[in-house]
Formats: C-alpha cells, structure tokens, sequence
C-alpha cells in the first residue's frame, strides 16, 4: 500500500530525471497549443469544427453553443488563459488546475457522442493534464494529507539531473495511449463518425439495413444519437 512516504520517495525519484523533465514539458506545450487554437477560434467568434455538418449529434451541439453569445467567448478567453498560464513556471500549476475540468468536460462530451474529432485526442489531453497535477504533487499533497505525516524531503526542490531511462513510465504511457485507440475503436459496434459516407465505410461488407438506416439517421434525419442507436438495436435484434 502506498503511503506518504512511498509517494513521496516516487516524487522524489520523477523530479530529479531528466527524461521526466522533458516530458513534463512536452505535455504542457502541447496542451497549451491545443487550447489556445480552440480559444482563439471561440474569442474570433467563429464556429469550432466549422465544417461539420449542423444535424450531426456534435455539429448540433457546436452550433447551440455558438449561438449562447459571449458564453461561448467566455470558454475562449478561459482555453486561452490556461494555455497562457502553462508557459511559465510559477503559473504552471495554476494552468493544469484550471485546464482540468475543462478539458474533462470536452472529453464527456466527446464519449456521450462518440465523436472522431476528440474521443481519442481529448482521452490523451486528459491523461497528459493528470501528469501536470502529479508533477506538482509536493504543492497540491496539503489537499490530502495531514501536514504531520509530510515527509520534509517532499518540501525541498529537487532539480533533474539523472538521465537514467525510465522504461516502467514509457511502457505505461504506451499502454495508456494504446487503450483509448483500442477501446473506442473495437469496443463501439457502430459509430456515427464525421459523414454518411465515413459512416456506411466502418462496416464492411455490404451494408444491411440496420446499418444503412443509423447512417441515415445520423446524418440525414439529424436525430440525436441516443434515438439512432435505439432504432438500430431494433431493427438489428428484431428484424
């Protein structure tokens, strides 16, 4: 079981490598890209995913928060400012906190609608952001345990300076990269994906008529994906 001491000793050990270092970077330059391209899209009051169609379960979405006025700006300036906070050091902390629960948020709401543009990226967003909090585990710790049981060595900055591979850490992001990819990609029997055409080309074969009519669903009749996906386990089990 892992107590204070342990986590700490795990702390101690992925601040002081370089290689964790390096990662830890990566993660908040990427995250930071990542919302400051959607926060700007949002503050120059255009339409995000603008070419996906306004009847597709996501599209439907996107265009009833276009339209909430300067709501939808409000979640720009919001992406923008935890971008802006992940560059420096003395705010990085204060970025992941509040880059978290927006991009859990866009991560729900990418598996509720199985969305393509997201389902996958947005799981890796997620996970990269989780890495940020832990990398600042010694000023966010007080959040659960008691002072007393800190170990003092967790209070003191370590700087990286061993280059020693940490193979345990690379096969587990590996790991954690290949689950959403292997999850959200086998585990859905159907998808609606971004156009009819995407849509019909998962299944392969010729297209049976529970198939044909949840594409149709989808991306012609604009019927919410909870509804499509009733009618095509219907008309799939009980022809």
């Amino acid at each position: 079981m892992f107590g204070p001491t342990k986590i700490n000793a795990l702390f101690v050990q992925t601040r002081e490598n370089k290689w964790h270092w390096l990662f830890y970077w990566f993660c908040r330059l990427s995250l930071a890209l990542g919302f400051f391209i959607a926060g700007m899209v949002k503050i120059m009051d255009e339409r995000f995913a603008n070419g996906l169609s306004e009847i597709h379960p996501m599209g439907a979405y996107l265009v009833a928060l276009f339209h909430t006025g300067y709501y939808y700006t409000f979640i720009g300036i919001a992406q923008v400012l935890a971008a802006a906070l992940l560059l420096f050091n003395r705010t990085a902390l204060l970025g992941a906190l509040l880059y978290f629960p927006i991009i859990v948020n866009i991560w729900i709401l990418s598996l509720a609608l199985r969305f393509d543009g997201s389902y996958i990226s947005s799981t890796w967003m997620v996970f990269a952001n989780i890495y940020l909090l832990a990398y600042h585990f010694d000023r966010l710790q007080f959040l659960w345990i008691k002072k007393s049981e800190i170990p003092k060595t967790s209070l003191l900055l370590t700087k990286p300076t061993s280059w020693k591979f940490p193979f345990r850490f690379a096969l587990m992001s590996l790991t954690l990269m290949s689950l959403p990819m292997v999850i959200f990609l086998k585990g859905y029997e159907v998808l609606p994906r971004n156009s009819l055409e995407a849509c019909k080309a998962q299944f392969q074969g010729s297209i049976e008529a529970p198939e044909q009519n949840f594409c149709l669903c989808v991306h012609q009749e604009g019927l919410p994906l909870n509804s499509c996906l009733e009618k095509y386990e219907q008309q799939k089990f009980n022809p």
